[in-house]
């Protein structure tokens, strides 16, 4: 019992000097004091608006494919004699070139035939014009009173034997053409310069009449069918009913072998009509000379390459460019305002892809555009500028691009956002 009571008044001691210590540090404690807020800026970086006069590319693809291209059929039968030497899968020929020949004899028969009726018929009108000389003197001496009617004189002059004479020496002269225009296709030429897509033939072959004997196209010109949405005609010169005069430059482009290849290129025409599936207008554009046969240092831009196109667009008025991601949803941007804090500012952009963005309405000459990422609990944020790069140098390779600079996200200790938002006001 003794024992329990002693705990209680050590238990109850030890309480009070507690108690006593806390009342000596509360009585203790230094003055609290009061400090006003510091606001920190927001450090952007900025593009100072120049309005240009630009060119919009519009970019399409597609696949090249020949300006014309041509199955060569026989149009004669006979055994193939001889082929020319490149008359091969791939092969180049020239205009006029001989592909190949087709036994030629019974066409050079056919024409000594035609030529020998030919000499007949001539023969035969020659005689048939002097029977009806004889005849006309002969009509001459009847007397004045006899019976001469229109009908009697024509079969008297032997007329109609004159122009029957006449008749046969032009069958004889269509059947001498004949022959002589089948001699001719015994020689099969190429239509125009070309390659060789397909041969269907050999030597010592029999062919008929229709026979297919090649597939060729031109390498001369080839052709590109780029779809173009109706979103982005507007920033194309469109041709007129002549068609292209002077056609936009395109530059074609491809990855041969992880190397990048370029070709130039010209429109030439619309098709005219939207595709009903995809409502986009078809423009094709002409490769001269794809193959490079005409310049042998150039690359060769082969039939069914697939490339991409820029195509260089129609001249645009005061039009400001800025990184595509400036733009905010809303299409708004963060403009800096005289006294240094942020403002919000709507503008009129052109639909265009790529990673930049045209503005056509809603800045003015001299506005500060801010190009480092931030939210909307930004606005009215006051800021500091870092560095100020004119808009028309933004994406010049030799200058240091603080755009690119400007896609980190800005990152804000919680002091200074909370300074910035008690600092914001729309």
């Amino acid at each position: 019992m003794a024992s329990k009571s002693k705990q209680a008044v050590v238990s109850l001691a030890m309480l009070l000097g507690a108690a006593a210590v806390s009342v000596v540090l509360y009585k203790l404690r230094p003055a609290a004091e009061i400090a006003a807020p510091v606001y920190a800026a927001v450090t952007v970086d900025v593009a100072q608006v120049v309005k240009e006069n630009l060119r919009i590319e519009v970019q399409a693809q597609g696949t090249v494919t020949p300006s014309q291209q041509t199955t060569i059929l026989a149009e004669v039968s006979g055994r193939v004699i001889e082929v020319a030497e490149n008359f091969h899968v791939g092969g180049f020929v020239s205009r006029d070139d001989i592909l190949l020949r087709i036994d030629p004899r019974d066409y050079q028969t056919r024409l000594l035939q035609a030529q020998a009726s030919l000499d007949s018929a001539e023969s035969a009108l020659v005689q048939e014009k002097g029977r009806g000389q004889v005849a006309l003197r002969e009509w001459e001496k009847l007397p004045r009173n006899s019976q001469r009617t229109e009908q009697a004189r024509d079969l008297y002059l032997r007329k109609p034997q004159l122009e029957e004479a006449e008749a046969r020496l032009k069958a004889a002269q269509a059947d001498l053409n004949t022959a002589r225009d089948n001699l001719e296709r015994t020689i099969i030429r190429a239509p125009y310069a070309a390659l060789i897509r397909s041969k269907n033939t050999d030597l010592g072959q029999f062919v008929g009449t229709g026979t297919p004997l090649a597939d060729i196209f031109s390498v001369d010109i080839a052709e590109v069918r780029l779809p173009i949405p109706q979103s982005k005609l507007e920033y194309l010169e469109l041709p007129g009913l002549e068609g292209y005069v002077n056609g936009s430059a395109i530059d074609l482009y491809t990855d041969v072998g992880g190397d990048i290849k370029h070709w130039s290129a010209q429109l030439h025409r619309t098709e005219g009509v939207f595709d009903e599936r995809s409502r986009a207008l078809y423009t094709v554009a002409r490769i001269q000379d794809p193959y490079g046969l005409k310049n042998p240092g150039q690359d060769p831009l082969r039939i069914g390459t697939f490339v991409n196109a820029n195509i260089e667009g129609r001249e645009l008025r005061d039009v400001v460019v800025l990184p595509r991601y400036v733009l905010r949803a809303g299409s708004y941007v963060w403009v800096v305002d005289d006294t240094m804090h942020l403002r919000n500012r709507q503008v009129t952009s052109l639909r265009t892809g790529g990673d930049r963005v045209y503005i056509s309405a809603g800045l003015n000459e001299g506005d500060l555009v801010s190009l480092t990422s931030l939210d909307a609990s930004f606005a009215g944020a006051k800021v500091e500028i870092l560095s100020s790069t004119p808009t028309n140098l933004l994406f010049d390779p030799t200058q240091q691009a603080p755009a690119q600079q400007a896609e980190r996200t800005e990152e804000i200790t919680a002091a200074t956002g909370a300074d910035g938002v008690a600092a914001g006001g729309q």
